[in-house]
C-alpha cells in the first residue's frame, strides 16, 4: 500500500497537473483572442485576398527570394481587388498586405499545434475525464472546420467582380472563432477547484441568455464589418435622423432574404437592435443577481457582464459616429472577444452548470496512464 506521505505527494503532484489543464486551455483562449485581432487587422487593411492560394503545410514559408516575392506578386495582380481597386500597387506595398495575412494564417498554425500536442500529452497522462475530452474533440474538429472557412471565405472574394469577401462567409468564420473561444473558456471554468454556490434557476438561464445573445451580437457585427455597413448611417442615436430607414429602403434588395446579409441599412439596424436588447437583458439580470444575492460571486459576475456590454455599446457608438477608423474598428472587435469570454465564465459558474472540482484522488476516465493502470 502506498504511504500517506507518498499519497499526499501524489495528490499534489496531480492537483498540478490539473492546473496546468486549465491554464493550457486559457493560453489557448488568448491565442484565438490573437488570431481575431489579427484578422481583424487583415479585414481593415483589405489584406485579406493578397494570398491567392490555401497551401496548409508549404504555405507556412514566406517567399524568401525576390523571384519568389515576384511570383506571389503575379498572382496577386490576376485577382479582381487588384485590377479594381489596387491597380499601379507597388511590390514593397504588397509585401505589407501580404504580412497581414501570412501572419493571420501562420498564428492559425500555431494555435493548432498549441492545442494539439499538449492534448496528446495530457491524455497520455491520464488527466482528461471522459467529458472533458470529448469537448476538447469537438473543439479540434472545429477548428479544422475554421480553417476551412476561411478559406471558403477567402476564395469568395477571388470570384470575377468581387473586391472583398462575402459578407456571410466572413461573419461564419468569426462567429466560429467565437464559439471555439466560448468554448474553451467554458471547459477551463469548469476545472475550478470547487463548484459554485446554487443560486436560483432563472439567474442560470438569463446568464446562459446573454452568453447567446453577445455571440448573436457578434455574428451580426461580422454582417456589417463584411458589407461595410458601419460606413453608412453614420449617427446614433437616430439613423440620419429617424429611428430606422424607411421600409421601402430596409427591403430594397431582391429576393427579399438577401436584405438581411447584404443592405447597409438593414445590417446595420439588426446590429443595433441586438445591442439594445443585449444591454437590457444584462443590465436587468445584474440587478436580480445582486438583489437575490448580494455580495455574491455570481452578483459581482453579473455586474462585471453588464460594465463590459456597456463598454462595449459606447466603442461601437464611438466606432461608427467616426466611420470606422482603424483603431476603433479594431478595438471594437476584440472587445467583443473579451465580452464573450466574461459572458461564458458566468454562464459556466451559475447554478445547473457548476464547476467541476478537481479533485486528483478521482480517476480519470480514459488515459494512457489508466489503460496501463488498468492493465496492470
Amino acid at each position: 500500500m502506498m504511504s500517506r506521505h507518498a499519497a499526499g505527494q501524489e495528490h499534489t503532484r496531480r492537483a498540478g497537473e490539473y492546473r496546468a489543464v486549465r491554464v493550457w486551455l486559457y493560453v489557448l483562449a488568448a491565442l484565438v483572442v490573437g488570431m481575431v485581432a489579427v484578422g481583424g487587422a487583415t479585414r481593415l487593411t483589405g489584406s485579406g485576398l493578397s494570398i491567392t492560394e490555401w497551401r496548409p503545410v508549404t504555405g507556412a514559408v514566406p517567399p524568401l527570394s525576390a523571384e519568389a516575392w515576384t511570383a506571389e506578386f503575379d498572382k496577386y495582380k490576376g485577382t479582381p481587388q487588384y485590377r479594381i481597386l489596387n491597380q499601379g500597387m507597388g511590390l514593397s506595398d504588397f509585401k505589407t498586405i501580404y504580412a497581414w495575412e501570412w501572419g493571420h494564417r501562420f498564428l492559425g498554425r500555431f494555435v493548432g499545434l498549441v492545442f494539439f500536442l499538449p492534448l496528446l500529452w495530457f491524455w497520455w497522462r491520464g488527466l482528461l475525464s471522459r467529458r472533458l475530452g470529448l469537448g476538447l474533440l469537438g473543439l479540434g474538429l472545429l477548428g479544422g472546420l475554421q480553417g476551412a472557412i476561411g478559406w471558403i471565405m477567402v476564395a469568395s472574394g477571388l470570384e470575377p467582380g468581387m473586391t472583398a469577401v462575402a459578407p456571410l462567409k466572413l461573419a461564419l468564420h468569426l462567429t466560429t472563432a467565437s464559439l471555439i473561444l466560448a468554448g474553451l473558456v467554458w471547459l477551463a471554468a469548469g476545472l475550478r477547484a470547487a463548484p459554485s454556490a446554487p443560486v436560483p434557476a432563472r439567474l442560470n438561464r438569463t446568464a446562459v441568455a446573454v452568453m447567446a445573445l453577445v455571440l448573436a451580437q457578434i455574428f451580426l457585427g461580422g454582417l456589417v464589418a463584411g458589407s461595410k455597413a458601419g460606413l453608412v448611417y453614420n449617427t446614433w442615436p437616430g439613423m440620419d435622423g429617424a429611428f430606422a430607414p424607411p421600409l421601402a429602403e430596409l427591403f430594397a434588395v431582391r429576393p427579399w432574404i438577401e436584405n438581411f446579409v447584404d443592405n447597409h441599412a438593414l445590417v446595420q439596424l439588426d446590429h443595433r437592435l441586438i445591442a439594445y436588447v443585449l444591454l437590457a437583458v444584462a443590465i436587468l439580470h445584474a440587478v436580480d443577481a445582486r438583489r437575490t444575492l448580494p455580495g455574491s460571486g455570481t452578483a459581482r459576475r453579473a455586474t462585471g457582464v453588464a460594465v463590459l456590454v456597456l463598454a462595449q455599446a459606447a466603442l461601437g457608438i464611438t466606432t461608427l459616429l467616426l466611420a470606422v477608423p482603424l483603431w476603433a474598428g479594431l478595438s471594437h472587435q476584440v472587445f467583443a472577444m473579451a465580452v464573450l469570454t466574461m459572458a461564458t465564465v458566468h454562464a459556466r459558474l451559475s447554478p445547473g452548470v457548476t464547476a467541476r472540482p478537481m479533485r486528483p484522488e478521482a480517476a480519470p476516465a480514459f488515459g494512457f496512464e489508466a489503460l496501463t493502470n488498468r492493465a496492470t
